[in-house]
């Protein structure tokens, strides 16, 4: 199968910005991507030896051989091979800077300055310019710390509240913080975009992977912060809510999310224990919280008696929020099954944004490395004065 061969061609909301994608890996691409979709012309900038990291990052690979962590990030690109060491690469690097609306980078601290290429350096030349700087730990003091998802799932506090007990802490199964951080940095960029409709100017957009995560963690942050609260490892269970945890139903794990005291008395109800409902030791949620290892207790037998597809057909259509927990070939099923539409006619996830007028396109396939790069030089070697295209000067 050919993976992304580009077959829509809509002009999206961002029709006419210029995204220059200096980005690597997964936080900076996954951003871009989400603008690209929305009909943002995107350039790849990568070295012409290897190009970005995750092109070798595999198994597993599509048919044809490339990496699927390189595709999951990058269609609707075009890959722009520059060596910036390189003065005629160099100076096409900073050519393209000046034309872009937007500019992405998440290099080691310095990386940029030293080209020329830093926001301050770009200023002038072009004062419309948003600028994105992707970083692990921030400009300050982190600047110099590797910024690796891992490490910052760690140190930010994730790894404290996951995993099934206490000294046993699990990452997340994705790397959850840089994607977070990659949609912190698009609501960014177009916030700037807005403010310059109104200014004519860029700004700095700046954003680093430990404020996402501390930030993301909303209530169990928020719990340290306002109360002093140090949250510890839960497992599956939920620090302010009861019962919202993974049972054993007959034949695999099941998720019973109950919020409020009505679904609760659904699901005992559901469950055929609704002397459960009205016991005073669990009549309010603050009351199941308390007493949740009781109430596990309890509710556990009942549960193993019903496959989880059985109980979630069940207890559904009763108003109780549950499900099993499927693989990912169970949870694109059900997507399927809802009428979601979760892949691309190429096979690659949906972008998951629902516009009614102007709808996410799938205009081009992840680039290989340098695919673009003649016409590109071509249109960057050619003074803006005399090319007769788009408002971008863009060849597309």
């Amino acid at each position: 199968m050919q993976v992304g061969t580009g077959t829509d061609d809509r002009r999206g909301p961002l029709a006419g910005v210029l995204v220059a994608d200096f980005g690597r890996v997964l936080a900076a691409p996954y951003a871009t991507m989400l603008l690209a979709d929305l009909g943002a012309d995107v350039v790849k900038v990568e070295h012409p030896a290897g190009g970005d990291d995750t092109r070798a990052w595999g198994p597993p690979y599509a048919d044809d051989g490339q990496a699927a962590y390189y595709l999951s990030v990058n269609r609707n690109k075009r890959s722009l091979a520059l060596d910036l060491r390189d003065p005629d690469d160099l100076r096409r690097a900073r050519e393209l800077a000046r034309r872009a609306d937007v500019l992405f980078e998440n290099f080691r601290p310095g990386t940029m300055a030293r080209h020329g290429l830093a926001y301050r350096d770009l200023q002038e030349a072009n004062p419309g310019l948003v600028y994105c700087s992707v970083s692990g730990f921030g400009p300050g003091e982190g600047a110099a710390l590797p910024g690796y998802d891992l490490l910052v799932q760690a140190v930010g506090g994730l790894m404290s509240v996951t995993g099934p007990g206490p000294g046993q802490p699990v990452k997340a199964g994705v790397a959850l913080v840089d994607v977070l951080t990659g949609l912190h940095a698009a609501i960014g960029v177009l916030a700037a975009l807005r403010d310059r409709d109104a200014t004519g100017r860029g700004q700095l957009v700046e954003v680093n992977l430990l404020s996402t995560l501390l930030s993301s963690m909303v209530n169990q942050a928020a719990g340290y912060t306002l109360a002093g609260v140090v949250p510890g490892v839960l497992g599956n269970r939920h620090p302010s809510i009861a019962p919202y945890e993974v049972f054993r139903a007959a034949d695999r794990p099941l998720v019973i999310a109950v919020g409020n005291d009505r679904q609760f008395g659904a699901l005992c109800r559901g469950l055929e224990v609704p002397d459960l409902a009205d016991d005073p030791r669990f009549a309010t949620n603050a009351d199941r919280v308390a007493r949740v290892e009781e109430l596990a207790a309890l509710l556990g037998p009942v549960l193993k008696q019903r496959t989880a597809a059985a109980w979630f057909e069940h207890l559904t259509p009763l108003g109780v929020p549950c499900g099993p927990v499927n693989d990912l070939a169970g949870a694109f099923a059900l997507a399927e099954r809802l009428g979601l539409a979760p892949r691309t006619a190429d096979g690659l996830v949906a972008n998951p944004i629902g516009l009614s007028r102007t709808p996410p396109g799938y205009r081009l396939a992840p680039p290989r490395l340098g695919e673009h790069t003649g016409e590109l030089t071509a249109w960057l070697d050619t003074p803006l004065h005399t090319l007769h295209d788009d408002v971008n000067g863009d060849p597309l």
